[in-house]
């Protein structure tokens, strides 16, 4: 389970087996989690966090678009 990076309480990661579908990253924190596409920032689904800090993550997924698609590239292969 590759960590791309943590800030604040969000651990931003994807799994190791994940490279047949489209980028995306998961992001966890306190027993919460999210997971966003990255070819077109979207929440793909989530459990337990409320709408700002689904914002909030949001916003930290656009403002590290390129850093988590390069990482994900270089994992995964590009697309």
């Amino acid at each position: 389970m590759p960590v791309v990076f943590r800030t604040g309480r969000y651990r931003f990661f994807f799994f190791s087996n994940e490279g047949t579908e489209p980028r995306h990253i998961h992001v966890e924190s306190g027993g919460k989690y999210a997971k966003f596409w990255l070819d077109w920032v979207e929440l793909a689904e989530q459990r337990g966090y409320n709408a700002p800090e689904l914002k909030r993550i949001r916003k930290l997924v656009e403002r590290n678009r390129a850093l988590l698609r390069r990482r994900w590239n270089e994992f995964f292969g590009s697309i």
